[in-house]
Formats: structure tokens, sequence, C-alpha cells
């Protein structure tokens, strides 16, 4: 069977990038959807095992490192496109170990950019559709205090080796598309929320410690600001931009949704307490204020509206209704 785009997806078997394949399978039977995944700690098949038997989708096991096998892949697969998710993205692992940042979000891009301009030069050259859309943070543009937003034309500030390596990342897929003429897009996306997460994140640990009745950590007062997107409205931005953006062009996607990490803790174990039978204020006794992350960023919030006038994507998933699936989701046995 022939394919309309053969679309390379990194980092497919993680949180984003599995609903993304789900959401691009279903919809666009005419292309060919390639999982590339290294399969590390935050990687699991079993987030897209639903999609295995189906026409459309290939999963390649593979490192963006690993020059030769993602050279390989894009042979394999006449590749024509890139969706570039795969990332190391826990801020207090980046701090821990920031070489292990700079090796996959920096020079695993490089790796990518340099393959697609390899595997692309000749239909660049005849004026062919390719598109490299590399997926990043809002991380990398610092911290807010208690108003204003990012947005596209907001200065980079990275405060973290996980949001500087993001930061270098963009800059790399901009100089690229400067200095070679490869068509990219970018987009940077605040807090992401949903099911399939590796339970490493807030939400899910928060969800699993209470179901197990363990301290809830929150860190310093619990004051901190962050902007909440469901990973569904997440991926149907993607996939907006990624079919319809001008090559060049930058995204901010958020939704519009800020809560105080500490009242969204308690909203979750109110949650909780419902969805388990248990007395009103049981999990929410169970917090416990712990020291501040290093170099913790106050606040995030996102100002979507040129997403919304460009190309009519606007978040469509009520928050509560939302956290209310992935407390239960995270709930599960």
């Amino acid at each position: 069977m022939g394919f309309d785009r053969n679309i390379l997806v990194t980092g497919g078997a993680g949180f984003i990038g599995s609903h993304l394949l789900r959401r691009l399978v279903q919809r666009y039977p005419n292309y060919r959807l390639v999982n590339f995944d290294a399969l590390t700690y935050a990687g699991d098949l079993g987030n897209v095992a639903d999609l295995v038997n189906t026409p459309n989708y290939v999963f390649e096991h593979g490192d963006i490192c690993d020059a030769q096998r993602v050279g390989e892949v894009f042979q394999t697969h006449a590749i024509d496109a890139v969706i570039h998710l795969a990332a190391e993205s826990h801020v207090d692992r980046s701090i821990e170990n920031p070489l292990a940042f700079i090796d996959t979000n920096i020079r695993g891009t490089a790796v990518l950019l340099n393959a697609a301009l390899s595997a692309w030069d000749d239909a660049l050259k005849h004026g062919l559709q390719r598109r490299f859309y590399h997926v990043s943070t809002d991380e990398v543009f610092g911290a807010l205090g208690p108003k204003g937003a990012f947005d596209e034309h907001t200065a980079y500030d990275p405060r973290s080796p996980y949001s500087a390596s993001k930061a270098s990342a963009d800059h790399l897929v901009r100089a690229y598309g400067h200095t070679y003429k490869l068509p990219f897009v970018i987009s940077n996306c605040s807090n992401n929320y949903g099911t399939h997460q590796y339970p490493e994140k807030l939400i899910p640990v928060i969800v699993r410690n209470i179901a197990a009745m363990k301290p809830l950590p929150v860190y310093g007062k619990g004051e901190n600001v962050r902007d909440w997107l469901a990973v569904e409205d997440h991926v149907a931005a993607i996939d907006a931009i990624f079919h319809n953006a001008e090559n060049g062009k930058t995204y901010c996607v958020g939704g519009n949704n800020e809560w105080k990490n500490i009242d969204l803790v308690r909203e979750i174990c109110r949650i909780a307490d419902e969805e388990l039978g248990r007395a009103p204020g049981t999990a929410e006794q169970l917090i416990t204020f712990v020291a501040d992350r290093k170099g913790h960023d106050f606040r995030y919030a996102i100002d979507a509206s040129a997403l919304e006038r460009d190309l009519g994507w606007v978040p469509s998933v009520d928050f509560k209704e939302g956290l209310r699936r992935t407390v239960r989701f995270y709930l599960k046995p």
C-alpha cells in the first residue's frame, strides 16, 4: 500500500507521543506513522499496544543520538516529515544529571536535523513538501511574576538544565532553517496532563500516593503556578500546526488554565476521595511540604491567541472533567 505521507514521530511510546500517534493513525489512514523510540524508562509500548495491528502504523526501536540508526529509518520508510517529541523532560532529573539532557535533547535533535537534510536534499531542490516539526516547552522562556504570559515574541531565559537543553534544540532547528533552508515549525507548550504519563510528574505521583495513603510531597509552600493543558488538546494543536502552519512559524500552546500547585493538589485530593469512597478530607491530610526545588520557576502562563487567530485552535477539554478522568486512570490497580 502506498501512503501520501511517511511521518517519523520520535518518542512515540511516551506520554504525548502515544496520544499523538493514536490521533494521527486514526484520522489519517493515508499516512504511514513510524514510531521511533529508544524505550528508555519513560517509553512504554503498552501506551500504543492498540495500534500494533493498524496498517498505517510501524514501530522502530532506536535512539535519536544514533546517527546510523536514524539514517536507516529515514531510508527504509522514505520519511518525508518529522514530528520530534523524544526528549528527557523531568526538571528534577536534569538537576541531578544534566549531561543526559544535553546529549538527548541537543545532540539528538542535531542528529535528526542532519538526517533530514541528507534524506531530503534532492526533494527540497525540486520543491517537494517536507516538514521538520520540533515540539518544545514553555520553560525555555524562564519564569513569570504574578502577571503576564509567554507568547511567540517572549525572549528566551531558561533556568534549569532541562529548559536550557530544550532552548538549545529550538535554536538549532531555527539555525538549520536559516542556514540550510530546512522547512520547520516549532511549538512551545505548557504543562500537559492526562493518561499514560510516566509516574514521576506531579499529577500521577499525587494520585498514586493518595491510593497508597503515602505522603503527598509539595515543593515549598505550593505557591508556584502552572498552566495545565489536556494532552488531547495538545495533540490536536500539533495536528493543526503540522498541517497548516507556515514554514518557519512558532506557536505557543496553552490551556488558559492556571493553578497554584497546592490548589491543584487539593483538587486532586477531593476527586480521589470521592472516587475511592473515602471521607472528605482524607487525602488532604497526607499533604507534606518539602524543601523547594533548586531554581524553582515561580509561574508559567501561555498566551495562545496567535494559534487561535491563525489556525482556529482552542482548548476544548473542561479541566475538572479531564482531571477526573486522569485521576481515575492513575487509581487503577
